[in-house]
């Protein structure tokens, strides 16, 4: 098991001002590092960051202490940012799982602004606590697989100008959600977007990348309508396409609605995420779904490594 150790903990007790270094610190089981501005109910509880990368920073002549880029945890030995969603940390007495990968940065910090970089967005990553207690520098860091029978994760998009100004009221995603929850996945994240292109196709990125989502529903978006880009942003962030899946909708979907043939729905993956649309009707995703779950979870489980191909 690979191993490395606490170099430093910080934290900062107001949002806004920057992480300093303490003597030790108390991590709460789903909550974060106790007294944290950042701690709460959410899936980024602890950042953490890699000793050897805050280095080849000061390399470049920057002068940063431990904390400055957000990080709670100074972790030496380990390459954080290669450890994949799920992967679970034995800290001193305390567990944590990695939740996040990176993080995308939209108001630039302290040290961007006085270099012109910052490296937790890259080499940061994120995790909630499992067990808590206290940690403190010199504490031991092991890596542990992530368990191989946790749910698959799941997230939801609904594409809708109208629904996403308020016009009317989302009614699909919520039955993705129900149905999905039903069959024991973990939903991790429901989005409402305006329909389109490039907003679908950010979100489908970080999905993918950042969070590691087992798989991404849309719903919404995949008809002929101008403003109907769906299809066009799931196969633009795809690296493969799984036409088969959208193949067996469209044969189940004929004998029930000849406008069946009218979607264009497309299915793809990108890294270890599938991506599938799904069309805007609530009762056109519970047929899509009666057709497509039973199959599904083996070929996440071939994604994830935990079923074989």
């Amino acid at each position: 098991m690979e191993t490395g150790k606490i170099l430093a903990v910080c934290m900062s007790h107001e949002k806004g001002t920057q992480k300093v270094p303490e003597e030790k610190v108390l991590l709460q089981a789903d909550w974060g590092l106790s007294g944290d501005a950042h701690a709460g109910h959410w899936h980024r509880q602890v950042s953490l960051l890699s000793a050897e990368k805050i280095e080849e920073f000061r390399a470049r002549g920057a002068e940063v202490g431990f904390g400055a880029f957000g990080e709670n945890l100074v972790v030496s030995g380990i390459d954080l940012r290669g450890l994949p969603v799920g992967t679970r940390l034995s800290v001193g007495a305390c567990l944590l799982e990695v939740t996040q990968i990176g993080k995308d940065c939209h108001s630039h910090c302290a040290i961007f602004q006085k270099v012109g970089d910052c490296i937790m967005p890259r080499e940061g990553i994120f995790a909630r606590v499992l067990k808590g207690g206290s940690v403190r520098p010199g504490d031991l860091v092991t890596v542990l697989p992530a368990d191989p029978e946790r749910p698959f994760t799941a997230a939801v998009i609904t594409l809708s100008d109208r629904a996403s100004a308020g016009v009317y009221e989302d009614k699909s995603g919520p039955v993705i959600r129900e149905i999905l929850e039903r069959e024991g996945y973990d939903i991790v994240e429901s989005l409402l977007l305006p329909d389109g292109r490039e907003r679908l196709s950010r979100e489908l990125r970080r999905l993918a990348d950042q969070r590691q989502v087992n798989v991404v529903f849309t719903t919404g978006g995949t008809g002929f309508g101008e403003r109907d880009e769906t299809p066009e942003a799931t196969v633009e962030v795809c690296d493969r396409m799984a036409d088969g899946i959208t193949q067996a909708i469209l044969v189940k979907s004929l004998p029930i609605t000849p406008h069946a043939m009218l979607s264009r729905q497309r299915a793809g993956i990108r890294k270890k995420t599938l991506i599938l649309n799904l069309p805007g009707s609530p009762k056109a995703c519970r047929e899509d779904l009666e057709i497509v779950l039973p199959a599904l979870k083996h070929g996440l489980g071939v994604l994830r490594g935990t079923a074989d191909g």
